[in-house]
């Protein structure tokens, strides 16, 4: 999965990648990820040196061809952020001057990509995820690229065989709540979709639309996942009649409605993302040994998102746009993700910050994308709007 936050606004840009997809995506989003997400919220050309024999030595970077910086552009949802130094190092080392064009969240930016795909405005597309894949892949948008930094990322991740979409980062949208809530009121944390019907948490739950918010498409599919179709909208009318809040976006549920971070809203469990909580340390105002708000990563509660990056057919830099994706699955850019993204890496290589391994972490049996998703995911989001919405 997003995913970037002043103090804890950077979720929302960072996770929610998310993201993926309000067109969709963003989470978030939102953001990690609205994306939706998890936000973000994507010149002639010199061949570059040949690659390193090792991949993974972030140490040894290629001579910089001479003449003046060659431009790439970069097409990304608004969640996206990674440190100015981390891009500079690309920069020097390829003599390029790299342009981010920040285009909505993830399913704008797709569709932008897709509409400008005979006359490419960009050179390389990065956000698109999981949920919105087959569609990117269906338009054709892609050039083929495996990338020799593959090798040290799990099959999991890999959903595109041809290697045309290249995964990226993952986050999983998850339910977050408010530890001091629950704690004060000796109310057991709820552990599967069916808990959330008791009636001791009506009204305690805000959700996104899926029709707008990354987050809230990917908590839908999670359920769908769960119960099936059409399963999934009776258990979402019984969720309905439990007293269930449905707000546009990310930003609102979190920062409005949800209790456990800011402190004033009035539901206490939220749709958002399982590094929401090391986000809360990060980003508080005063030291915390502990954040205030946990996730619910019980089997199949959380969906996991994850973002991939593409080289768009048409671009007039192949090579440089190849050494571009090749340094975002490398270890410097790899783990610089977390902490301005709110993402877990890819890489096996990459390393993840301590604060993500006490207070962040991904869920062990996530749910992901449905088969039959680029098929069904308007009529299962316009089921959802006449089942849930007045």
């Amino acid at each position: 999965m997003k995913k970037t936050i002043f103090a804890l606004t950077m979720i929302a840009s960072l996770l929610l990648s998310a993201c993926v997809a309000q067109a969709e995506p963003q989470p978030a989003p939102d953001q990690p990820a609205e994306q939706a997400p998890a936000a973000a919220p994507n010149p002639p050309v010199q061949e570059l040196p040949a690659p390193v024999e090792d991949a993974t030595d972030s140490s040894v970077e290629p001579a910089a061809p001479s003449g003046e910086p060659r431009e790439l552009v970069i097409m990304t949802h608004d969640s996206f952020a990674i440190s100015d130094g981390v891009i500079q190092e690309f920069e020097i080392a390829n003599n390029a001057k790299v342009t981010f064009l920040r285009s909505g969240d993830a399913g704008s930016a797709l569709n932008k990509a897709i509409l400008t795909k005979d006359a490419p405005i960009a050179d390389v597309l990065y956000g698109v995820d999981n949920t919105f894949l087959s569609r990117a892949l269906d338009a054709d948008l892609f050039e083929t690229y495996a990338s020799p930094l593959l090798q040290n990322i799990p099959d999991e991740y890999r959903l595109d065989q041809k290697n045309r979409a290249l995964p990226v980062d993952y986050g999983d949208v998850c339910i977050n709540y408010s530890v001091s809530f629950f704690q004060k009121n000796e109310l057991p944390v709820p552990d599967d979709f069916e808990d959330l019907l008791d009636p001791a948490y009506f009204g305690l739950l805000v959700v996104e639309n899926p029709a707008t918010s990354s987050p809230g498409l990917s908590f839908l599919l999670a359920t769908i996942e769960r119960f099936g179709d059409p399963g999934y909208l009776d258990y979402w009318k019984a969720l309905k009649e439990n007293g269930v809040v449905v707000v546009d976006g990310w930003e609102t549920a979190y920062y409005t409605n949800f209790s456990g971070s800011a402190g004033f809203g009035p539901q206490p469990m939220v749709v958002s993302y399982s590094s929401s909580p090391a986000a809360e340390i990060v980003f508080a105002e005063t030291e915390l040994t502990e954040p205030p708000t946990a996730s619910i990563t019980a089997p199949g509660m959380c969906f996991r998102q994850i973002e991939f990056v593409g080289i768009l057919k048409g671009t007039q830099n192949l090579e440089l746009a190849k050494a571009f994706v090749d340094f975002m699955l490398n270890v410097p850019f790899q783990e610089g993700m977390p902490l301005t993204m709110f993402v877990y890496p890819v890489n096996n290589m990459a390393a993840v910050p301590e604060v993500f391994h006490t207070n962040g972490q991904p869920a062990a049996e996530p749910a992901y994308a449905p088969q039959s998703l680029e098929e069904s995911r308007d009529r299962w989001i316009e089921a959802w709007t006449e089942t849930v919405l007045p």
